[in-house]
């Protein structure tokens, strides 16, 4: 794990069922060498005793804007913080820092802060699907706010669904991983000037207006991509089928069919340096969709597929002399032998393959574990980790081949 020591931490904790785990957070941060101070909320003493964080953590709970000792605690914790981290973050806590609003010292610091801000909601699937909270969620990253999870799983009341508070472990990792990227701020980026083409989602086959054949993509580590790029540097193109929150700085181009993405992405790759094809490409469509609603009462319907166009293939037959070609296989059985397969078939650069039966990992989930092949026989396992991470570890290698080829091209 990249180390917190020394680090000045503010952990902000909300009123949510899952303040406990801040408790966990809060010990893993100090076992790490962080300085650590726990603001907490009203509401979040309703969950979890202030004594427990003021045994655990560096300073003593804060929670009032006015009777601290000092005049102006929220200005002193956020000027003076290396990160602000609030976990959990309540439905109510994000739409009061997307508003502006400042009502406690919790939100007052992450207002007066210019820290980076690492966020992890948890709450109940409801609410975490609510457009309200979707498009909160949306302003905070188009900001720059770290969103760490949610996940899926076991919720209070035993049910079952998104919204579950990422791990204790995942949190610390994030806040290392994203004062790490602060740190770096000045540095030369190694994809300075390159062009990246990133595809993201699972593409829509339409049956008739209303259904169509697809996939269980959600875009997540296509978008991963698009961000870990954009940090190192890179002018970023992104062919989604997805909507989702994206950097600033990125180019998105929305497609729903794979006609559309082949169309879209051979225009995007013609002048890339380096072309991710991280989409879920349909194999199969119907050859002739109906042009009204198909009826139950009607029976089923025989609907005819044929084959989609190998947006991969395509791209590799056409690659330009110097660009670097990373494909995707989601696979459920032989993860190398498929992948292999589809590398030597498909003229790319990279392959990389996930199991996505595999736990916590694949479609939908914020993490992934995948095997990555490289075309001059070369086999690199990333092990279970963010989808950011997973980007970080493949580009880091599409980057040292880049650089390497560079310089032996300049020997010559």
């Amino acid at each position: 794990m990249i180390s917190v020591a020394d680090k000045k931490i503010v952990l902000g904790v909300s009123g949510g069922i899952a303040a406990y785990k801040a408790v966990e957070i809060c010990r893993r941060l100090m076992d790490a060498g962080a300085h650590v101070i726990p603001v907490l909320t009203k509401s979040a003493t309703r969950f979890v005793g202030r004594a427990t964080f003021d045994a655990l953590a560096s300073e003593r709970v804060q929670m009032s804007l006015f009777d601290e000792d000092d005049p102006i605690p929220h200005t002193t914790l956020g000027q003076t913080a290396d990160c602000v981290l609030v976990a959990p973050a309540t439905a109510r806590l994000i739409g009061a820092y997307a508003a502006g609003i400042s009502s406690d010292l919790l939100t007052a610091t992450l207002i007066a802060t210019r820290a980076p801000v690492v966020v992890c909601p948890a709450m109940h699937t409801e609410m975490w699907e609510h457009p309200a909270v979707i498009d909160n969620i949306a302003i905070l990253a188009e900001r720059g706010v770290h969103i760490v999870g949610p996940e899926s799983g076991r919720l209070a009341g035993g049910d079952e669904g998104a919204g579950r508070l990422s791990p204790p472990a995942d949190i610390v990792a994030a806040v290392g991983r994203v004062l790490s990227e602060a740190g770096a701020e000045g540095q030369p980026m190694d994809m300075t000037g390159l062009s990246v083409v990133v595809t993201a989602g699972g593409t829509r086959e339409p049956i008739d207006p209303v259904r169509y054949i697809g996939n269980r993509s959600s875009g997540k580590q296509g978008y991963a991509f698009a961000e870990e790029a954009v940090h190192r540097g890179a002018r970023v193109t992104i062919v989604s089928t997805v909507e989702r929150p994206h950097p600033p700085d990125a180019t998105v181009v929305k497609v729903d069919t794979a006609e559309e993405m082949a169309s879209a992405t051979a225009m995007a790759a013609k002048e890339a340096d380096v072309v991710i094809m991280a989409a879920a490409v349909a194999d199969f469509r119907p050859v002739d969709p109906a042009g009204v609603k198909l009826k139950k009462r009607d029976g089923v319907p025989a609907i005819e597929l044929e084959p989609t166009p190998d947006v991969l293939a395509s791209l590799g037959a056409s690659k330009p002399e110097g660009q670097t070609l990373v494909g995707f296989a989601a696979e459920t059985c032989d993860v190398a032998g498929n992948a292999a397969a589809k590398l030597s078939g498909k003229g790319a650069d990279y392959i990389v393959a996930n199991d996505v039966t595999a736990e916590s990992a694949g479609f939908a989930y914020d993490t992934n574990q995948v095997l990555v092949l490289a075309s001059d026989g070369r086999v690199h396992p990333v092990g279970l980790r963010s989808k950011r991470q997973v980007a970080q570890a493949v580009l880091d290698l599409v980057v040292a081949d880049r650089t390497s080829r560079a310089d032996t091209q300049e020997k010559q």
